[in-house]
């Protein structure tokens, strides 16, 4: 189980940054376990699914510094719709089409537009802030989805998530906790 993130000290919470040795370690671990367990909620989710992530997503940004990760910047890349585009491109005063030319490679297997490199090219990695940060994509901005209306449509995704994200491990982890 992941403990690096959180220390209880007098019902005293403080944020701890994330230890990617640690959490490398535990994905290792629990992946299986973990990834199997959404399987099984996929199939058959409780009734209270949808309310149940409401309240983990709450406890789980108590608990995981983005800011010390930004793993899904480093490791993954957004989806760049058109609608992003055109807002990102105007940000930056290029043309839809010099943007991608420049930044984005187009995923003929999906239909979609990624990043050409990783860590993605807005990423400081000095500070792992982003510079587009109020223009970024829609996908960045809903990231890691821990509260999608139907969770149970996404859980693919934190299938997916567990290997990169210390708040999708966190909250399946949780999940895990209350319904076993």
């Amino acid at each position: 189980m992941i403990n690096c993130y959180f220390r209880y000290d007098s019902n005293t919470c403080y944020m701890q940054a994330v230890n990617f040795y640690s959490f490398r370690k535990k994905v290792s671990l629990y992946k299986k376990i973990f990834k199997k367990f959404l399987g099984k909620l996929e199939k058959k989710p409780p009734k209270n699914l949808d309310e149940m992530a409401v309240e983990i997503n709450a406890e789980v940004w108590q608990e995981v510094d983005c800011l010390s990760c930004a793993n899904c910047c480093k490791k993954m890349t957004p989806t760049f719709t058109t609608k992003d585009i055109k807002r990102i491109s105007a940000h930056l005063n290029m043309k839809p089409a010099a943007f991608k030319e420049k930044w984005l490679n187009y995923d003929k297997k999906d239909g979609d537009w990624v990043n050409v490199k990783q860590p993605c090219q807005f990423l400081d990695l000095t500070t792992n802030m982003c510079s587009i940060y109020e223009v970024r994509p829609d996908d960045c901005a809903g990231f890691p989805h821990l509260t999608k209306k139907k969770m149970v449509d996404y859980i693919h995704v934190h299938q997916q998530n567990i290997d990169y994200c210390p708040a999708t491990y966190k909250m399946v982890e949780k999940m895990m906790e209350r319904m076993i």
